[in-house]
């Protein structure tokens, strides 16, 4: 035990030694260590902004409606006798569609037109009459009365045949609503009779639908109606958001809709993209163009809801970002309207703005970017309207 409490001492002396030599070793080696580097500057890819035309526009849900569509009904009576055409089928005009059973219609055609052989016979008869009598009457053979009566029986007979022969092209005409027609060319539509059903005056058969001209209809907010130009442009756009066909407005409505506040607003157009009527597609409106500065969207950031660029400047023989409160416009695909906080010529950082910090000098990789109507993405900023 006394050999124990006497090396712990020894152990906490030999530390104290080591320590003050190692100690003096440093000091005597040079004193503190020296201040490490500053980084180098950071570098980034940076855009130089020019004024490049923009577009102030809105998009929304049309709906397509063809100029001429028409649901087929029968104007006759009776069992659908013969098909002619099948759905999707193109037709021209006065084509057959499908044939109502009239063979009770055609036989009563076949007696007004054998009523009225009957009356030309009666007439031809009575005129050859009151030519005889005529002749006699001269050589004073016959009577004044005679004559007066050959003439009204050769009258009556001419009436007689007048009404036979419209008897005729009454059961003519209509005999040819039994075979219903198209009414112009167009594409059918779907055919809801079959052979043997029995129909009326309000049974639709099908539908036909002219889709090399149509319309389309949008609904736009009353605020943005009121500012339209005659022939302003109505883009129609595909999935991607490509132009498929644009055309000028036609159609303004003078009040708008009282349950949603739209305006509705129509343009026409030939069909040569094989869109259909009844479909619903992207439309957009350009309500006016401008040439205004566009910043990428993604050279903006945000600090506490408010948009913030770095641009890049020099100051004192260093090139630094400076970090510059922005007001920005729409937004456009790719870029947004710059409305104040920047001015044309300015150098804006595009790259690691997460790890710039105001002040910080920076290095461009490349030579300065322009912003103009070359770059993609510079068609303008859309705003966002209501969809029908």
């Amino acid at each position: 035990m006394r050999l124990v409490t006497r090396v712990r001492p020894l152990e906490a002396l030999m530390k104290k030694v080591w320590g003050l030599a190692l100690v003096a070793s440093m000091v005597g080696c040079g004193g503190a260590a020296p201040p490490k580097a500053a980084p180098p500057p950071r570098e980034v890819d940076a855009v130089t902004l020019a004024p490049s035309e923009t577009r102030d526009t809105g998009e929304y849900l049309g709906a397509l409606i063809s100029r001429q569509s028409v649901n087929v009904l029968p104007q006759v009576a009776g069992y659908v006798r013969r098909i002619h055409v099948t759905p999707g089928q193109k037709v021209e005009a006065g084509a057959p569609l499908l044939e109502v059973d009239g063979r009770q219609e055609s036989a009563a055609l076949e007696s007004a037109q054998a009523q009225r052989s009957s009356a030309q016979s009666a007439l031809e008869l009575a005129k050859q009459t009151l030519e005889r009598t005529e002749a006699l009457y001269k050589e004073g053979l016959v009577s004044a009365q005679e004559l007066e009566r050959a003439r009204s029986a050769a009258q009556t007979s001419e009436a007689a045949t007048r009404a036979a022969s419209a008897q005729v092209s009454q059961r003519e005409v209509q005999l040819q609503y039994y075979v219903v027609r198209a009414p112009f060319a167009g594409t059918v539509g779907d055919v809801v009779v079959r052979v043997g059903d029995y129909v009326g005056a309000t049974t639709p058969l099908t539908s036909v639908a002219q889709a090399d001209v149509l319309e389309v209809s949008v609904s736009v907010p009353s605020t943005r109606a009121r500012a339209l130009q005659p022939n302003t442009p109505l883009e129609l756009l595909d999935a991607q958001g490509k132009v498929l066909i644009s055309s000028p407005i036609f159609f303004v409505a003078p009040q708008a809709d009282p349950r949603t506040q739209l305006v509705e607003l129509k343009a026409a157009f030939r069909n040569t993209v094989g869109l259909r009527p009844n479909e619903l597609v992207r439309s957009r409106m350009v309500y006016s163009t401008r040439r205004a500065l566009q910043l990428p969207a993604l050279a903006v950031v945000r600090q506490s809801g408010k948009p913030f660029a770095f641009v890049v400047t020099d100051k004192e023989g260093q090139t630094v970002v400076q970090r510059r409160p922005i007001t920005l416009g729409s937004l456009g695909e790719q870029n947004y309207i710059v409305e104040n906080g920047l001015h044309e010529g300015d150098r804006v950082a595009i790259s690691s703005l997460q790890t710039l910090r105001d002040g910080a000098p920076v290095k461009v990789k490349a030579a300065a970017m322009p912003m103009a109507d070359s770059l993609p993405g510079t068609d303008g900023g859309g705003t966002t309207g209501g969809a029908r």
